[in-house]
């Protein structure tokens, strides 16, 4: 099932219905839980049970008017106390005592006589394939759970970078190109690394912090460490692949790239250098000479106009006054005369 219908299709089901998502590793399986936390409005809890022991889900037992009985752990109480969505990550790996609480959890809806909330959904995920170390899960377990098995598209994935807006827009735009590297498919060999979409999001964090964000690496900026960095995240063949791509790319923008599609080209034209962003301008301003353009592709322009320098904009306002079009300088003079005056009024002050 592709992400978009597996959101879709759980957002609707029951709360009393537990879900069970199965997948390979990478493929942003908690991701995909909070979108759906974030359709409902639910907070997520999110547990990885290959890391936890039967004491960390039932509590510690403690003395009570001489009787011994569990203090449920916190996050379980705020599962019973308020609706959320609670979600046990890698249960296939959690050792048996964990999944027989997890068992009481989805069956009954309650441990140790503390019940959830009649709202509080119950997800888990597990690994699958014959690479990962897993405990075979107990079959009358699983049938208490609606199980499907995930097959992300790489449009899914496209999809949530864009949404995400912390995805560089080159990455985006190299897997639009290649989605067949977003993850590897077949046979994997013990050790080796993999590219996968945590993996894409894991780089593109690190270049980012390390200053060499893909879109500001292209041409003659590129830095002989951005190779490195890469195969330990997505491997060699599709860093050999990347790498490529980066340096080898021009950004090269039409006037109609703006004035028509400026929302679509949005993430790829506001990382331009200061120098390549004049160079549009100027192009646009040639387009405008001999073309007349509408409110909306004005709208476009001005749009992309205010991401610029208070100095390239009175340049470009400038430059629009010089072409004599007249329907097109009240239009662009609409929406930026009163912040051009604002601009050169403040520059005078200043001087």
């Amino acid at each position: 099932m592709d992400i978009k219908t597996f959101v879709q299709v759980i957002s609707k089901l029951p709360p009393q219905i537990a879900v069970l998502a199965k997948g390979p590793t990478g493929i942003g399986k908690s991701h995909i839980v909070h979108q759906v936390g974030e359709r409902l409005d639910m907070q997520v809890i999110d547990r990885r049970l290959s890391q936890m022991t039967e004491g960390d889900i039932i509590g510690l037992p403690e003395l009570v008017d001489g009787v011994t009985r569990f203090a449920p752990i916190d996050w379980f109480v705020r599962a019973c106390n308020e609706p959320v969505i609670l979600f046990f990550d890698e249960l296939n790996r959690a050792t048996i005592e964990v999944q027989q609480c997890a068992f009481q959890i989805v069956l009954d809806r309650e441990l140790n006589g503390h019940k959830l909330h009649p709202e509080t959904r119950v997800y888990a995920a597990v690994n699958e394939g014959s690479e990962y170390q897993v405990t075979e899960m107990d079959p009358a377990l699983l049938r208490r759970f609606f199980v499907t098995t995930l097959e992300p598209t790489a449009q899914d994935w496209l999809d949530w970078a864009r949404k995400s807006k912390k995805i560089d827009p080159l990455v985006i735009t190299f897997i639009e190109k290649y989605p067949a590297r977003l993850r590897h498919a077949g046979q994997m060999e013990p050790g080796k690394v993999y590219p996968n979409p945590a993996s894409w999001d894991r780089l593109n964090t690190a270049l980012q912090y390390a200053g060499m964000a893909p879109s500001a690496s292209c041409g003659e900026n590129y830095n002989p460490l951005f190779y490195s960095m890469c195969t330990g995240f997505i491997g060699t063949e599709t860093t050999i692949a990347f790498v490529d791509f980066v340096k080898n790319h021009e950004f090269k923008f039409s006037a109609e790239d703006v004035l028509n599609d400026y929302d679509k080209n949005k993430d790829l034209i506001d990382v331009l250098t200061t120098d390549k962003k004049n160079d549009l301008l100027s192009i646009i301003v040639t387009h405008t000479t001999s073309n007349e353009v509408t409110i909306k592709q004005v709208e476009n322009a001005c749009a992309f106009v205010n991401t610029c320098s208070d100095e390239m904009l009175v340049n470009f306002m400038n430059m629009i006054m010089e072409t004599k079009n007249l329907p097109t300088i009240r239009k662009f003079h609409k929406l930026l005369g009163n912040k051009v005056v604002e601009v050169v009024n403040a520059a005078n002050t200043v001087t």
